[in-house]
């Protein structure tokens, strides 16, 4: 589902990808804090192009896969694929922190959405978020970026809109990370967040045409500070 977004999609999608939405996103750096500290990221122009490589070729790509595969499998009432996703993204993580960081996250966002804003049962994809949330066969641990394809296609959500707003969610709490870490100033943080609107534009586009061959990563000095962090001596953040 993709075009404009209606009145009511918008004001959900601003809900979900809230920094105040409950799932604690501002407590983790994705790693980010580590190369930060080795001295790998010290100035906003270092921020941009770590934060594009993690957008284009790391966890921002394959999640946007993830979540658009998500959202049409809900869409199509395929319960047994939704699960299936979920533990292919639970899987993928590259190491225990990256592992915590989406399955603490997803699942708050799901136990928030079922608290506060339950969807419709009655549309397929409701159906799809109701069969994996009740009864004895429920999920009980969610990696994030399925548990938001689910939702915003079972609150009826633009596919588009869905996979750019969390892209941007994304986005920005790491240049927020980086804003107390480094620190940097608020204005060149915003700056950051405003050269990256062409790469997240373009990274939406390529995942609603992936499938899940095209997953996969090459932010291999990413994934080695999300291991390093686990047993760095003074943080501020749980990734």
């Amino acid at each position: 589902m993709t075009g404009s977004v209606s009145q009511s999609a918008l004001y959900r999608l601003l809900t979900f990808l809230s920094p105040a939405f409950p799932i604690g996103a501002f407590t983790y750096s994705h790693g980010l804090e580590q190369i930060i500290d080795a001295g790998g990221v010290g100035t906003a122009e270092e921020l941009r192009i770590w934060l594009k490589d993690i957008l284009a070729h790391g966890a921002g790509r394959s999640d946007a896969i993830l979540m658009s595969q998500t959202y049409r499998a809900a869409l199509a009432g395929s319960v047994e694929t939704v699960r299936e996703l979920a533990e292919l993204g639970l899987a993928l993580q590259p190491s225990k922190e990256r592992h915590l960081e989406t399955s603490a996250q997803g699942t708050a966002f799901i136990d928030t959405v079922i608290a506060s804003w339950p969807p419709e049962p009655k549309t397929t994809a409701g159906a799809v978020f109701s069969g994996l949330n009740n009864g004895n066969h429920a999920m009980t641990e969610w990696p994030y970026p399925v548990a938001l394809g689910l939702v915003c296609a079972a609150h009826e959500l633009p596919e588009d809109a869905s996979l750019t707003a969390f892209l941007q969610s994304f986005t920005a709490n790491l240049i927020s990370a980086a804003v107390r870490a480094v620190p940097l100033g608020q204005n060149e943080g915003q700056r950051v967040l405003a050269a990256l609107e062409p790469v997240i534009a373009k990274v939406t586009a390529k995942a609603m045409n992936a499938g899940l061959d095209d997953l996969g990563t090459s932010t291999f000095l990413a994934d080695i500070a999300s291991m390093a962090h686990e047993t760095q001596y003074s943080r501020l953040f749980r990734s």
